[in-house]
């Protein structure tokens, strides 16, 4: 049963990425942007951290 509630979470997901693509391309290409700036403030502040405790982890 878990299965077939995964299979139809990720088809009705997929109907709906479709769906906004279709509708608002310009809404869309900005949930995408917004997606890869958080993808790459996510990176940056990993990034910062390992310097951090590269340097001795000291303030």
């Amino acid at each position: 049963m878990a299965v077939n509630s995964k299979k139809i979470g990720v088809y009705v997901l997929v109907v709906f990425v479709v769906y906004v693509i279709i509708t608002d391309p310009a809404k869309a290409a900005d949930y995408v942007q917004i997606g890869f700036e958080g993808i790459s403030n996510a990176a940056r502040g990993i990034g910062d951290f390992m310097s951090w405790i590269a340097d001795g982890a000291q303030n």
